[in-house]
């Protein structure tokens, strides 16, 4: 047989954790190249998706990425991101106009309008859409404000709601000069709502009267990350009026726009978590009918045959001068078994310790390669074949635990502060360096870290409030599974994380009291256990 021509393992390029860096034009070939095709991106696209849910690291923005830098399904697409200084900018427009929800709405209602409207108008397909008066005087409003130099993004659009006496002057002014019928309107800034219902208005008749070629989709991400600057309160505020913004539009407006070929809708990326924060009406019905769920499961049985396995050797394979059958490159790379977890199995394969280790999500996975990749160029060896000794190295091990560790903090921090963090911590030396606990042990430890916090009269944090709170909590954060013992010792002990029973019908699974506990592999170097502490 000839033997395989691969490229070195140090010469390969592993991807970013930040999706965010394939829109860049230098970087679109080589996603192009590495991305997985499935029928999720079908699912994105369906007309009745509004919300794209996945836990961070998941993919969520990776899919947006992608749909935008192509014409997916005969649909353009945008992926804009709301970052700090638009939380800053809602928070002072809604001290300066005394805002309430509703308005809150109101106000992401004529920012999405607005970046679809631009998105559409630069489309050289819809070229036909400047025949129609309506939207050509709309256009013609948006280049006045902006001195024709308006770009795509949530800040930018913020202005035009800010200033909304200029800018419904504007809209009146070049709805009259286009020959639309108009009734002569006075607009004050103390009038900030009746000027932002005006706008709104204007732009869904705008919409409403166009016909186009194609559909159109704006992505809006951004909103799992929270600046510390920006209280909890606030924050949430801003994405509940997002929220009801986007079901609102795509709902009660875009659905009923008729004799259109082409479509419109809004698509929000956004955690589980913090959709379940969201209070939406009928929020059940909207994650089974409206949105899709990012899930990256498989069993060590058949992980070759796993959208996970194939993201992973479509990363190695895609990168080579020749084409390859799905497992070859991850074979030739990672060619080492380890000792099996399962009574069932001889031995496990390589990708199994990466499953063992990780959430079972993309940015786990690329990041584990690159950590090896790191540790190996750093070691000037020849010999550029992964080995078991290379994965259970502690070099390897810490990276990869500080890593998900700092996964955990940002999810944390996203609620709490840093002293909270600091207390999250605390808890674990109270386990005395055990991976596995039982619930008696965990109440001890539980009980330990409460007369430390009362004893040094610091403030209990809201998920330390009972001991069956942040034990739910842990397992929410996927620092901790439970495990169910069989009745018959020869079947397999049940091991839930939460991460991996989560599903559209059970957007948050809960916690068992009084079985076995333990905690995840990757983390236990960063948490110091491992090793049973003398008590």
């Amino acid at each position: 047989m000839e033997e395989l021509k691969m490229e070195d393992f140090l010469s390969l390029h592993l991807g970013f954790n930040d999706a965010e860096n394939y829109r860049r034009r230098e970087n679109k070939e080589l996603f192009n190249q590495i991305f997985v095709v499935s029928s999720i991106l079908d699912e994105i696209v369906a007309s009745n998706t509004f919300f794209l849910m996945g836990e961070k690291g998941t993919g969520k923005t990776a899919y947006a990425v992608y749909i935008t830098n192509n014409t997916h399904r005969d649909t353009s697409s945008l992926l804009t991101f709301i970052r700090e200084t638009e939380y800053q900018q809602f928070v002072a427009l809604k001290e300066r106009n005394h805002l309430f929800l509703s308005d809150y709405t109101n106000i992401w209602k004529v920012i999405i309008y607005l970046l679809i409207s631009e998105k559409i108008s630069q489309d050289k397909n819809e070229s036909s859409i400047f025949s129609f008066t309506k939207f050509r005087n709309l256009k013609n409003a948006i280049d006045h404000y902006y001195s024709r130099a308006f770009s795509p993004e949530i800040i930018q659009a913020m202005s035009f709601v800010d200033k909304t006496s200029i800018s419904a002057k504007l809209l009146a002014q070049y709805a009259e000069v286009g020959g639309e019928t108009g009734i002569e309107l006075t607009f004050s800034e103390s009038r900030f709502q009746t000027n932002l219902l005006f706008i709104q208005r204007k732009f869904e008749d705008a919409l409403r009267a166009i016909k186009l070629n194609k559909n159109h989709i704006l992505f809006i991400d951004g909103i799992d990350i929270r600046p510390s600057s920006i209280e909890y309160e606030d924050y949430l505020a801003c994405v509940k009026g997002l929220a009801n913004a986007v079901w609102s539009i795509n709902n009660d407006f875009f659905a009923n726009i008729k004799d259109s070929q082409g479509r419109l809708k809004v698509v929000l990326l956004v955690r589980p978590d913090i959709f379940d924060s969201l209070g939406l009406q009928n929020q059940n019905n909207k994650i089974r009918d409206n949105s899709v769920l990012l899930n990256w499961q498989t069993t060590y049985d058949e992980y070759r045959g796993s959208m996970l396995f194939k993201l992973a050797d479509k990363l190695l394979r895609s990168q080579q001068s020749s084409s390859l059958p799905l497992g070859v490159a991850w074979d030739y790379y990672f060619p080492y078994v380890t000792k099996s977890t399962s009574r069932h199995r001889d031995f496990d394969a390589s990708f199994i310790s990466f499953l063992r280790y990780s959430y079972y999500r993309p940015r786990d996975i690329v990041t584990m390669l690159r950590f090896l990749q790191e540790n190996l160029n750093e070691e000037r060896r020849d010999n550029q074949l992964l080995t078991e000794e290379d994965f259970d190295s502690s070099r390897f091990r810490r990276k990869l635990a500080n890593y998900l560790l700092g996964e955990v903090k940002d999810q944390l921090s996203f609620y709490y502060s840093s002293e909270d963090y600091e207390t999250f911590l605390k808890f674990f030396q109270y386990l005395k360096g055990g991976m596995k606990f039982d619930y008696a042990d965990y109440l001890n430890a539980y009980k330990q870290i409460e007369e430390f916090l009362q004893r040094n009269n610091h403030p209990i944090p809201s998920f330390l409030e009972t001991s069956d709170v942040f034990l739910q909590f842990l397992y929410e954060l996927n620092v901790i599974s439970y495990i169910e013992d069989p009745i018959d010792f020869r079947h397999q002990p049940f091991i839930s994380w939460c991460f991996r029973e989560r599903t559209t019908s059970n957007i948050s699974p809960k916690i068992k009291q009084d079985v076995r506990y333990e905690i995840h592999y990757g983390l236990a170097r960063a948490l110091r256990i491992g090793k049973r502490l003398v008590r």
